[in-house]
This record gives C-alpha cells, sequence and structure tokens, in this order.
C-alpha cells in the first residue's frame, strides 16, 4: 500500500460526475469493511435506504454482516454477507481500500464510487470523495444526499447520526467542530434520537463484550506511556463473544493517564493479528498502519498481519516504541 495522499477532486466536478452516475444507476451495490464499526454500518444503511427511497434496488453487503450491537438500526435486516446478481452501480464506503471489503468484490475491477474520510484513502475508484477533515464518512455522505436532493428519512438520519456518534466516540475527538455538531443537530429534527443512539452505540454492551474486555484487561501492559493488550482466540471462546473485533476496548485503553499511545492485538481465525491503534494529539499512527500494510487516521488506525501473534507484537510494539522516542 502506497502512503501517498489521494488529490481531491474539485466538488462541483465529482458531484455532476456522481449525479450522472446516479441517474443511469437502477440496480446498485453498497459495501463496506470488515469487522464493521458504527460509521460503516451507518453510512452504509444512511447511503443505501435514501438512495432505496429515491427508487433505487440497492443492496447492501458487509461480509462479516452486522454485530449485534447495531441490529436496532432500521434497515439493519436488509443487509447481507454477499451480494445477489449484476449491478450497474458499485459504491464502496469508509475503506481506504478494497482490500477492507473482505471478498465481496471478488476482484470484479475499480468500483463506480468511492466515500471515505481515511487519510491513507488510496482513490481506487472511478469517482472518489475522500475528506480527511470528515470526522465520518457518514459526515460526507449526509452533506451529499443534502446536495444531491436525495430523502433524508428518519432511518437515513438515525443511520448517519450513528456513524458520527462513534467515529467521534461521543463528540469527543479532537476533529468535531460546530460545523459537526449543526450537522447532528440536523439529523436529529429529521428523526435521530442522539440519547437513545448515544445509549446503544457508546453506553451498552452485552454480557459477552463485557467478558471479552475483562480477559483484555486483565492482560494489560505498559512500557512509559505506551499501553497495550491482546486478545486471542482463547479468551474470545471463553467469553462467549462472537464479533472479530476487540468490542471497542480500545477506547477505554486510550483513555488511560499518562498514555501516548494504545495499542491492542486481537488474534483472528486464520493465522493473522488484527492491530488497532490509538493516540494523543501530537503522534501519527496512521504512518505506522501503513508500514503494516492496513490505514487509517492519525489518532486512530488499524492493520492485519499474517503470523504468529506474539513474533507480531514484539515487531509492532517496538516500531510503536519507535514513534515515541522519536
Amino acid at each position: 500500500m502506497s502512503d501517498i495522499q489521494p488529490e481531491p477532486q474539485q466538488p462541483d466536478n465529482l458531484l455532476n460526475q456522481v449525479r450522472q452516475q446516479l441517474e443511469s444507476a437502477h440496480r446498485v451495490l453498497v459495501v463496506s469493511h470488515v469487522r464493521p464499526d458504527g460509521d460503516a454500518i451507518g453510512s452504509l444503511l444512511g447511503w443505501g435506504l435514501s438512495l432505496q427511497a429515491a427508487g433505487k434496488d440497492v443492496q447492501m453487503v458487509l461480509s462479516d454482516g452486522v454485530p449485534s450491537s447495531y441490529c436496532h438500526l432500521p434497515g439493519s435486516e436488509q443487509i447481507r454477507s454477499r451480494p445477489n446478481g449484476s449491478f450497474d452501480w458499485v459504491v464502496v464506503l469508509d475503506c481506504s481500500d478494497l482490500k477492507r471489503t473482505g471478498n465481496v468484490l471478488n476482484g470484479s475491477g475499480p468500483p463506480d464510487f468511492n466515500v471515505d474520510h481515511h487519510i491513507t484513502n488510496l482513490n481506487y475508484a472511478k469517482v472518489n470523495l475522500v475528506d480527511p477533515a470528515a470526522v465520518a464518512t457518514s459526515e460526507i455522505l449526509a452533506g451529499l444526499i443534502e446536495s444531491l436532493g436525495l430523502p433524508l428519512t428518519q432511518p437515513v438520519a438515525a443511520a448517519l447520526l450513528t456513524g458520527i456518534i462513534t467515529d467521534t466516540i461521543g463528540f469527543r475527538t479532537s476533529n468535531v467542530t460546530p460545523k459537526v455538531l449543526r450537522l447532528a443537530a440536523n439529523l436529529m429534527e429529521h428523526g435521530g434520537d442522539l440519547a437513545e443512539l448515544y445509549h446503544q452505540a457508546l453506553v451498552k454492551r452485552s454480557f459477552e463484550a463485557t467478558r471479552f474486555w475483562a480477559a483484555g484487561l486483565n492482560q494489560l501492559e505498559r512500557d512509559g506511556r505506551l499501553v497495550w493488550t491482546t486478545l486471542t482466540q482463547a479468551d474470545r471462546k471463553a467469553a462467549g463473544y462472537s464479533g472479530r473485533d476487540d468490542a471497542d476496548l480500545i477506547n477505554v485503553l486510550s483513555s488511560i493517564e499518562d498514555t501516548d499511545i494504545a495499542v491492542i492485538f486481537v488474534e483472528q481465525t486464520h493465522s493473522s493479528v488484527k492491530i488497532s491503534w490509538r493516540a494523543q494529539p501530537g503522534f501519527d499512527v496512521s504512518k505506522l498502519a501503513v508500514q503494516f500494510g492496513g490505514g487509517g487516521h492519525p489518532a486512530a488506525s488499524g492493520a492485519e498481519i499474517q503470523g504468529n501473534l506474539e513474533t507480531i507484537r514484539t515487531v509492532v510494539l517496538k516500531a510503536t516504541s519507535e514513534i515515541l522516542v522519536g
């Protein structure tokens, strides 16, 4: 993966291209990334349901399906793990590269439209709308829906608001602006229940996820201003947790006092390890993630590496420590 930042297209020209694609599209495929978070699901549902309300035939696909914590969102029951049939418009959301979609697209060539806010996005589609200044892909789509005159129904508003809530950790990240808060207020005016969506996304936890957290916290380690923990397949099985992620434990680690960078290593099924980094302002972990074949934001990034857990942990911690002393 290259660490060259994509050059943004001119907004007016891009909007015209999207409008042309949209007008000629009848059967639409919308996909997002593996191990979906709130922004992946929120942007997928927000865009997909808005297109449906505009009369398009839409399939929404996530390789790993929908985590139980987001099944309350209207339309989530429509999300499938594999596409069915052919499509005349393929849209990829919240993915810095096509590997993040899993096997959904099966090497079918470049998608038609790519919407994302990761600074490491590779500009891989025919039309790319990438805004690293946005707090979430859901924020970009909310503006795009308004610009294109697409329906902003209550389910669309709830989905997009969920994406913004989760990627800002409840409006607590440093990139939250008055514009973002005004956008959230607009989504509330269209039916998004901020208090309920916040509770569902950031407060409510299953018993199994909480037990998974306990395993990670029990193995918490520290070296100066770097903290990390490890979650194994055995931990997942013992907790009864069905997801392939860290159940958002990384956000707890990033809140530890006197910590600049937090890391979680999550063992996956096919001899690979998912790494998540969180950094305080002044540290850029996106370059570190790119080094290991991943991507993300300066303050929050991730990668998945094939190999042995202990070996990967040693190598990654060494590289992360060098950022702190460099």
